[in-house]
C-alpha cells in the first residue's frame, strides 16, 4: 500500500472512531415534567427539585433532559400533553398541581413510572391501592392539603376573633371541591361560623365573585389549596387589600404577594422529595415499592404589614408560633 493511501485511510479511520464511539453511548433519560399552570409560579420548588436530581448524579443538560408540559390553567389540555409525554417515551413523569394532573397521567400509562405531588389523599383519588405499597406506577408526595383545612380555619378564627362570616374561594375543577367544602363547612359548625362558598376557575370568575362582597360582604377570605389559585396569588391579594378582607392560603407566596396569612406544606421541601424519588427510579427504583410519602414540615407565615393595613393585631402568641413574619 502507498504511504498517501495508507495515510488517507488511517485519517479516515480517526474520523470514524468517535462516531462509532458515539452512536454506543447510551441514550440520555428524559424526564416528563406535566403541571396545568406556568413556570414562573414554581421558581422556588423547581429550584429543589433540580438540587435533589443532582444530589442523586443527575444534572438537567447533562445528564439527564426534562420535557416540560404546562397547561397555562387550562386543565383541559393535560391529558393531550400528558400522551405527548407517553409518546416521547420518558423514562419518568413528573406531575405536580393537583390531582387533575395525576389523574391524567395515570390515565395515559400504565407502564411509565409517574411521581406526583398532590394535596389530598392519593388513595381516595384511585392512585394508589395504599400508602405503604402503592402497587402500580405511581407514588409521590402528598401535602396535606385536605388534612390542614380545619387547622387553616383555626388560625384564621384566631388572628380575627370577630370573623363571623367566611367566604370560601374553591376551584371547581379540582376532583376533591365539593369535599373541601364540607369539610370546612363542619369545622366553621364547630366554631360557630358561617361560610359562603364561591365557586371560581378564571381571574374572571374571581373579580366577580369578589364584585358581590359589595352586597354581602364576609369578615375573612379563605382561599382552599388549589394550583389555579396559587397562579393568581397577586390577583387575589390584590383584591383582598382593595376590600380589606383578611386572606388565608396555604402557601406562603400568597403572603409574599401581600396577603394575611399561610398555613401549609413547604412546597420546596415537597419538591425536593419529588427529586428525591425521581432519581431512584432512574437508578432502577419502581414506584410500587417507593410508599408514597406525606409532608412533615410545614410552614406558619404571617404578613404583619398587611394586618396593620387592615386594622389587626397580631396576637403575640400567634407571632411566636410563626415560622416567618414578613414585616
Amino acid at each position: 500500500m502507498k504511504r498517501r493511501e495508507f495515510i488517507t485511510l488511517l485519517g479516515g479511520a480517526a474520523v470514524a472512531w468517535p462516531l462509532a464511539a458515539r452512536a454506543q453511548q447510551p441514550a440520555m433519560p428524559v424526564i416528563g415534567f406535566l403541571n396545568p399552570t406556568s413556570p414562573e409560579v414554581l421558581t422556588e420548588p423547581m429550584r429543589s427539585f433540580r438540587q435533589a436530581l443532582k444530589d442523586a448524579g443527575y444534572v438537567e443538560g447533562e445528564s439527564i433532559a426534562i420535557e416540560y408540559r404546562f397547561a397555562d390553567n387550562q386543565p383541559e389540555r393535560l391529558p393531550e400533553m400528558a400522551a405527548e409525554l407517553v409518546k416521547r417515551r420518558v423514562a419518568v413523569i413528573v406531575v405536580t398541581g393537583g390531582p387533575t394532573s395525576a389523574l391524567a397521567a395515570k390515565a395515559a400509562t400504565a407502564a411509565i413510572p409517574i411521581i406526583f405531588v398532590v394535596a389530598e389523599d392519593p388513595v381516595s383519588l384511585g392512585l394508589v391501592a395504599s400508602l405503604a405499597r402503592p402497587g402500580g406506577n405511581l407514588t409521590g408526595v402528598n401535602i396535606l392539603a385536605a388534612e390542614l383545612t380545619a387547622k387553616r380555619l383555626e388560625l384564621l378564627r384566631e388572628l380575627v376573633p370577630g370573623a363571623a362570616r367566611v367566604a370560601v374561594f374553591v376551584n371547581p375543577n379540582n376532583p376533591v371541591a365539593d369535599a373541601t367544602v364540607r369539610e370546612l363547612e363542619a369545622a366553621a359548625r364547630a366554631m360557630g361560623l358561617q361560610i359562603q362558598a364561591l365557586r371560581t376557575s378564571s381571574g374572571r370568575e374571581i373579580d366577580a365573585a369578589f364584585a358581590t362582597f359589595a352586597r354581602q360582604r364576609p369578615d375573612a377570605l379563605f382561599v382552599a389549596g388549589d394550583t389555579f389559585f396559587n397562579s393568581r396569588r397577586v390577583q387575589l391579594a390584590l383584591l383582598a387589600a382593595l376590600h380589606r378582607l383578611p386572606m388565608t392560603c396555604g402557601l406562603r407566596g400568597y403572603v409574599e404577594a401581600g396577603g394575611l396569612m399561610s398555613y401549609g406544606a413547604d412546597l420546596r421541601d415537597a419538591y425536593r422529595q419529588v427529586g428525591a424519588y425521581t432519581g431512584r427510579v432512574l437508578k432502577g427504583a419502581k414506584p410500587a415499592d417507593l410508599p408514597v410519602m406525606q409532608s412533615s414540615k410545614f410552614e406558619l407565615v404571617i404578613n404583619n404589614q398587611t394586618a396593620r393595613v387592615l386594622g389587626l393585631t397580631v396576637p403575640p402568641t400567634l407571632l411566636a408560633r410563626a415560622d416567618e413574619v414578613i414585616e
